[in-house]
């Protein structure tokens, strides 16, 4: 049996962080978030276009609780700034959705010297997380959900080259960034479970989705992306993996949540498995600690 969004309880009085949420599959995760009763944070880079999803969200459902803060996810100073921020306003945190990324631009280096893609979408969340741990971990039947993609399978972790200091694929630069993201969430994992904390860390994939991650993509790929939401599936199709990780009743730490169809390119969401190199735990172990040096956010020793 499928799982859909219509089989989770109103979960009023729970509290949610969407990073990316302004648009594409976070503001599909934070609409049905809001349609559930949930308080939405909304962390996005544009404040403007933060408000005006968040004004989309508020003409569908016109109770729901939704709050817009600034995050920008290739600045460690941003990430901090928001993680203080959030602690100040909030007492608690019941959903961490790391949904934010870029896919494939040009090369260039966040201001802390990263390359862009590991900045935004792997590194930033990385550090995100860790600075919210500790109010995730007191609050009961909490969850981490990281996005990864089918692009994990693309590329290993080039611990020799990270920052694509020597040569730049964006291709091959993608994939190790999404790959990062899924050995984190499993690495995450174990470590709570190690702490004894009943936290789950899981990850989701949205399969082949028509969102404006197409925009850096050759303008010959561009003029076909449109085609992506009738051969594959839309924004709303692709979060739903999301919700299911964040939502499902069945869900385990450690599981990875992707659509059923097509080589899990579409379909309902369910449970997957993700590439042998994606689960080694010594790879992820040393991830974890070049992470934590790169970043300067330490947590779970």
């Amino acid at each position: 049996m499928s799982w859909n969004l219509q089989q989770a309880p109103m979960q009023t009085g729970r509290v949610a962080i969407v990073t990316g949420a302004n648009i594409g599959l976070g503001f599909e995760t934070a609409l049905a978030l809001a349609g559930k009763g949930i308080t939405v944070v909304l962390a996005c880079r544009n404040s403007a276009k933060a408000e005006a999803a968040k004004a989309a969200i508020l003409a569908l459902h016109p109770k729901a609780k939704v709050k817009c803060m600034a995050l920008d996810l290739g600045s460690l100073k941003s990430v901090r700034a928001f993680a203080a921020a959030y602690r100040k306003r909030h007492t608690r945190l019941d959903l961490l959705i790391n949904n934010a990324g870029i896919m494939m631009p040009p090369f260039s280096l966040s201001e802390d010297g990263f390359e862009s893609q590991l900045a935004a979408n792997y590194l930033g969340h990385f550090a995100l997380t860790g600075l919210l741990l500790p109010l995730i971990v007191k609050t009961p039947d909490s969850r981490i959900v990281s996005l990864s993609s089918l692009a994990h399978k693309w590329s290993g972790i080039r611990f020799d080259d990270l920052n694509a200091a020597r040569w730049y694929d964006k291709r091959l630069a993608y994939g190790q960034s999404k790959l990062a993201c899924l050995m984190f969430a499993y690495e995450l994992q174990r470590r709570l479970a190690r702490a004894g904390h009943t936290t789950l860390s899981v990850a989701a994939h949205p399969g082949v989705s028509s969102t404006n991650l197409f925009q850096h993509l050759p303008k010959i790929v561009q003029l076909f992306a449109p085609l992506t939401e009738v051969i594959f599936q839309s924004a709303q199709g692709g979060a739903q993996p999301t919700l299911y990780a964040a939502l499902g009743d069945d869900i385990e730490g450690g599981d990875y949540c992707g659509p059923m169809s097509l080589g899990e390119m579409r379909g309902d969401p369910g449970k997957v498995r993700s590439s042998r190199r994606s689960r080694d735990k010594a790879v992820a172990a040393r991830l974890w600690t070049v992470s934590e040096e790169l970043t300067g956010v330490r947590f779970l020793d």
